[in-house]
């Protein structure tokens, strides 16, 4: 899914492209979930090209957790963010620390 965060953190802005690499998806579920949630907005340069700050890239992760990994609707996720903020960051934390774990021991199993 994501990169490791250390590589995430090294640019200042990501293309739309980029974003949509990170989380393996259209650029056009991008720039709809853009218009969907208001937490994300993205500069533009001269060209008009998207540009999203790290920041943005964080609320696309929340919000990829919530629709693909958890289920919810884009109304549920919107409803989620609103409310519980704290509480999906944490969840998001144990998720990734839990695949990173997975990979870690689906690497030793090879190696064996």
């Amino acid at each position: 899914m994501i990169e490791d965060s250390k590589d995430i953190s090294e640019k200042l802005f990501y293309s739309i492209g980029e974003v949509a690499d990170m989380f393996e998806v259209n650029a056009s579920l991008i720039r709809f979930w853009e218009k969907e949630f208001d937490a994300i907005k993205p500069s533009k340069n001269k060209k008009g090209n998207r540009l999203f700050t790290q920041q943005d890239v964080n609320m696309f992760k929340t919000i990829f957790f919530l629709v693909k990994e958890k289920g919810y609707t884009l109304q549920g996720a919107k409803q989620m963010l609103k409310d519980n903020k704290v509480a999906i960051d944490t969840e998001q934390e144990i998720s990734e620390r839990l695949k990173n774990i997975k990979s870690f021991l689906l690497a030793m199993k090879k190696e064996l």
